[in-house]
């Protein structure tokens, strides 16, 4: 696919991110697009006669597309095409997603392991420990760390994952072509050495205030789950922890005292089960199912002689573990023989004590 069409095609007026998608799934690339005949360009859902007049007289977008290219090429960027395989699946699964991102890094945008970490510009003392504290369990687990290079809590995550030898990608609400805030550059010169920038917004483009919600729906699209560290009741923490619900990603927040302005976000999402409440990042890993990858093999040796676990209890955990390690409640009730109120009250036991978890649909899992 020509890099030059797809950009041409972002800057083409009157088509934003879902037309342009739309459309070349229809021609099949971009570059098919302005190649098609304006009856075919018609018959596509949502195209008019002020589309079809823009693809026709690209001149201005081409103009755009190809001083763009050379900055791309000059600098070292990526074009990422929701398309490419390097696109992140996770963001592409996102209605809004963007048609296109630009990225400078090292850093895989689909590792496994995918974190967003956002909150207060304004943090406390309290807030940037919990931080250190989150990300330092979160080094056992071969993570990214995902945020916006904001002040507070999001430089600190990038601080401190830098710390810790963990990849962390700063997500913008502008081009390429500066940081904002520009005190935050050292730390974002550093990420491109683990993780990297990454922005929807063609270089040129200035932090005005709309830019920054466009930037939150990255923020909570392209990871697994958005942890809201500390934040107050307005702002953008709340933005992105609403739009990742939206998305039906996990949301976690740390509590707070409740007179403290900078946690009446977090203990607001808590009350309105919005996020789940968060402690550490041992909790995270335990809801989200992830191993330590350094100890693995050592938990699952320890876990498949569970000696602490009553008859019943064990009977449980043999069958769960003979179906893939994973089995619905009911049909747990059927291959052990056991009553589901007595099959309930063991289970819960026996998650209090970290052998099983549970998931949704009142499925439980082996938990390694």
């Amino acid at each position: 696919m020509s890099t030059l069409h797809q950009l041409a095609l972002t800057f083409t007026r009157h088509v934003g991110d879902h037309l342009a998608k739309v459309l070349v799934s229809y021609c099949g690339s971009a570059e098919a697009v302005f190649e098609a005949s304006p009856k075919k360009l018609l018959q596509i859902p949502g195209i008019g006669t002020k589309v079809i007049e823009a693809l026709k007289l690209p001149g201005e977008a081409f103009e755009r597309a190809e001083e763009e290219l050379k900055f791309i090429e000059k600098n070292g960027i990526k074009v990422l095409f929701y398309t490419d395989a390097a696109y992140p699946r996770r963001l592409k699964a996102c209605t809004d997603a963007p048609a296109l991102l630009y990225y400078k890094g090292t850093a895989d945008l689909n590792q496994p392991r995918v974190i967003s970490i956002v909150g207060t510009r304004n943090a406390t003392e309290y807030g940037k420990q919990l931080c250190r504290d989150l990300i330092e369990d979160l080094k056992a687990y071969d993570v990214l760390i995902i945020s916006g290079l904001a002040y507070g809590i999001d430089v600190c995550a990038h601080k401190e994952s830098l710390r810790m030898d963990i990849p962390t990608i700063g997500v913008f609400a502008h081009g390429l072509d500066r940081i904002y805030p520009a005190q935050n550059r050292p730390t974002a010169d550093k990420m491109l050495q683990n993780g990297g920038w990454l922005t929807d917004f063609p270089s040129g483009t200035v932090p005005d205030r709309e830019n920054f919600p466009k930037r939150n729906r990255i923020v909570a699209g392209i990871a697994d789950a958005t942890i809201v560290v500390e934040a107050s009741i307005k702002g953008g923490a709340l933005i992105t922890a609403e739009i990742a619900n939206s998305y039906n990603r996990d949301v976690f927040a740390f509590p707070g005292r409740i007179n403290d302005e900078y946690s009446t976000g977090c203990n607001f999402l808590i009350r309105n089960n919005k996020a789940a409440l968060l402690t550490s990042g041992a909790d995270l890993a335990y809801i989200l199912g992830w191993e330590k990858i350094d100890g693995a093999s050592q938990t699952k040796a320890q876990l498949s002689l569970p000696i602490d676990l009553s008859g019943n209890e064990r009977l449980i955990f043999e069958t769960i573990q003979q179906n893939a390690g994973q089995l619905g409640i009911d049909d747990l009730a059927i291959k052990t023989s056991l009553p589901i109120s007595q099959l309930a009250m063991s289970l819960l036991n026996m998650e209090m004590m970290g052998f099983v978890r549970s998931l949704p649909g009142k499925t439980y899992s082996i938990n390694h």
